[in-house]
């Protein structure tokens, strides 16, 4: 088993930026692959971006160049830098594990972009 707790949401302005964090527990952390979604109201869940065990990286095309994800492995977190931040940014920001059949989720934080 593994918990997922995100923080760092909140609301900012457009074009400020915000990191998120998600501290990981229970398991080995270092083994799994790390994702970040979010979920706009009205709208799918989506994947912003994406980390691997390794460290290689993949974002959605509609946060490159804005966005960075980034993992500690010795403190079990995965971050996400968010900058440039633009109002259809909004969303709930939910953190995700991945290691072969197992799959979690934590419980999301939430992000507003408005002026």
């Amino acid at each position: 088993q593994v918990q997922l707790v995100e923080s760092g949401g909140g609301l900012v302005q457009p074009g400020g930026s915000l990191r998120l964090s998600c501290a990981a527990s229970g398991s080995i952390f270092s083994l799994y692959h790390m994702a970040w979604y979010r979920q706009a109201p009205g709208k799918q869940r989506e994947l912003v971006a994406f980390i691997t065990s390794a460290g290689s990286t993949n974002y959605a095309d509609s946060v490159k160049g804005r966005f960075t994800i980034s993992r500690d492995n010795e403190k079990s977190t995965v971050y996400l830098q968010m900058n440039s931040l633009k109002p259809e940014d909004t969303a709930v920001y939910y953190c995700n594990a991945v290691r072969m059949a197992d799959n979690y989720w934590g419980q999301g934080t939430r992000v507003t972009v408005s002026s």
